[in-house]
């Protein structure tokens, strides 16, 4: 049986980081950042921006579960309302498919730090922080995993992940 791994968390949580490592964990697996189809400039949100976005993301998860190649798609995003998950898992064919919802959270202090960090080296904007912090309060209230980064390393996280596909099986 094929995974999907949908794994959300706030902006500097470390989503990709973990997703990179993930991908060469599993077998057979392709790694793809919801961020990828929205990079433009200027960065425009509205609601035919979202439309074309989640229609994007959608069409390429579904095309990655249904190749042959890939036994696990990992996907990642800021999915902080429920209602984008469901969006995403209605519009994909998940036959044969299973589904691992997975949101990353931490203390204040090290979403901080790891943003502090991308600022210095100029791959984001201070106003990010404020941002950041105003979402991570919000992934308590989805119907997720959740796994607390605070003070974990990036292959520690990745372990979690595969222990929760793991107990699924058993």
């Amino acid at each position: 049986m094929k995974n999907l791994y949908l794994i959300g968390g706030t902006m500097g949580i470390g989503k990709t980081a973990v997703c990179q490592h993930l991908k060469k964990k599993l077998d057979c697996a392709v790694f793809l950042d919801g961020d990828w189809c929205w990079d433009s400039d200027p960065f425009v949100v509205n609601d035919e921006t979202k439309k074309m976005v989640m229609d994007h993301i959608c069409f390429l998860l579904n095309s990655f579960l249904s190749c042959s190649v890939y036994e696990n798609v990992i996907f990642c995003w800021v999915m902080h309302e429920q209602s984008i998950i469901d969006t995403i898992v209605s519009r994909l064919d998940l036959t044969d498919i299973s589904l691992h919802c997975i949101s990353l959270i931490a203390d204040e202090k090290t979403v901080v730090e790891h943003l502090r960090s991308d600022i210095d080296h100029g791959v984001r904007e201070k106003d990010v922080i404020e941002r950041s912090l105003e979402r991570l309060r919000l992934y308590g209230n989805l119907n997720t995993e959740k796994i607390d980064v605070s003070g974990l390393t990036i292959d520690q996280t990745v372990e979690k992940i595969v222990s929760f596909k793991e107990e699924e099986n058993t």
